[in-house]
């Protein structure tokens, strides 16, 4: 699948594997395999942005994917987040969808939002911000509209 169809069609937590085509290479070339590993790799979709300016430059459509979190003793020290273009040339992949019921946990409300967590159900989701600091966060449930429009449609994950 191609970065726009990830863009127009993968709902917002959905688990987004991305690969470059060529095979992974044995474990024992370091260099190789984790050159390897920066092109072919998964992460949650945690934002869609639009087309937008900056001064004279046009931005052009992307989404983010959080490939994962660094860190010990509970502690977060780095995050790992992935943007990619519409034009990339790497194919997508939706691995898994937000399951019905669940919820999603936006930092903000609007268009820019960006996914921080996605709860099994609203309580879980309340619990969680009681526990991290969201003041302006925006809950969404995933509906059984939405999950029914991906059967549907024929988007329902491999």
């Amino acid at each position: 699948m191609s970065a726009s169809l990830i863009y127009d069609l993968a709902p917002i937590g959905s688990i987004v594997a991305w690969s470059d085509g060529t095979p992974r290479p044995p474990a024992r070339h370091k260099k190789k395999l984790a050159a390897w590993e920066n092109r072919n790799s998964k992460g949650r979709l945690i934002r869609k942005q639009g087309e937008r300016g900056v001064g004279n430059v046009s931005l052009s459509p992307d989404f983010t994917l959080h490939e994962g979190d660094f860190g010990g003793g509970g502690v977060i020290a780095i995050r790992i987040y992935r943007t990619f273009s519409l034009n990339s040339e790497l194919t997508f992949k939706v691995i898994e969808r937000p399951a019905l019921g669940s919820v999603r946990v936006f930092d903000r409300a609007g268009v820019n939002a960006e996914l921080v967590h996605l709860a099994a159900s609203r309580q879980a989701a309340e619990e969680w911000l009681t526990r991290h600091g969201y003041p302006n966060a925006a809950l969404e449930e995933v509906t059984a509209d939405e999950v029914a429009a991906d059967r549907v449609e024929g988007r329902a994950a491999a």
